[in-house]
């Protein structure tokens, strides 16, 4: 990173790598210059990707793939070479539907992971908020025996708003996939027993309006900013740490969803 120990990530659900392309995503990414960005619901397959998508702005692409066409799928570009890519969790249910990524970068300094993770939506009905909440039961244990091990920053479409500043309509979304107590008291417990760190929030403890990174594409949402706050970086607490800036950028839409960018005062 030449003289700057400042370490830019980026995460985005694209909602599918082709449309987001078509968008301007890649002239976005050869502006902004993060060293990493981890993208979610990429909705392709190797065939798809190989020699188009494998790389964007320079920053190279490691993928899981969903095992169903034109479904999920998460990518993790990145400037530096990882000194390992872990393509899912361990699970037998939930690495089938291509939902975690991680680099690895270890030096005699630090064990470092970036992880970009898009957890399932409910949104759809009773069976797929089953599912949900059979990956967070799954989920919340990994990342506590990751933690034991590691320092890492987990990207992602966590597809939960964890606070009532984090959505716009809070009031009228409190029996709604994404808002349910039961999400929302799995976020607390993760941060007060896990130690994991919200760092948009650790940066910007009071934001509510400008937190948005989601809205619905019914009637006018993104007009009128009823938003959700569903895209988050989860760091253990050393590197949460060094956070220094966010930024949340809505001046051009690639997809439903928009990029969230934090810098850390970091090397790799």
């Amino acid at each position: 990173m030449g003289t700057s120990s400042f370490f830019k990530l980026t995460s985005l659900n694209l909602n599918g790598i082709r449309s987001a392309a078509g968008k301007g995503v890649e002239g976005w990414l050869a502006k902004t210059k993060p060293d990493c960005i981890c993208v979610q619901e990429v909705k392709a397959q190797a065939a798809d990707v190989e020699g188009k998508y494998d790389a964007l702005a320079g920053l190279r692409g490691h993928f899981h793939y969903a095992q169903k066409k034109g479904y999920s799928g998460v990518a993790a570009f990145t400037k530096h070479e990882p000194s390992d890519v872990i393509a899912g969790f361990g699970s037998k249910e939930f690495d089938l539907e291509g939902r975690y990524v991680e680099l690895r970068f270890d030096s005699p300094k630090r064990k470092l992971s970036i992880i970009s993770c898009y957890f399932p939506s409910g949104s759809s009905g009773e069976e797929r908020q089953a599912a949900k909440f059979r990956f967070l039961d799954e989920f919340d244990p990994y990342l506590a025996a990751l933690k034991k091990k590691r320092e890492f920053i987990l990207c992602g479409d966590v597809n939960i708003a964890h606070k009532e500043q984090d959505l716009k309509n809070w009031r009228g979304n409190r029996k709604n996939s994404g808002f349910l107590p039961e999400e929302r008291a799995w976020m607390t417990k993760l941060m007060s027993e896990t130690g994991l760190v919200d760092v948009y929030r650790h940066l910007q403890p009071e934001s509510t309006e400008a937190c948005y990174t989601w809205w619905s594409n019914r009637g006018q949402a993104y007009a009128n900013n009823v938003g959700w706050r569903l895209d988050y970086h989860l760091a253990t607490p050393n590197v949460a740490s060094l956070a220094r800036k966010e930024s949340i950028y809505r001046r051009q839409r690639f997809s439903d969803h928009a990029p969230v960018t934090v810098e850390y005062e970091l090397r790799l």
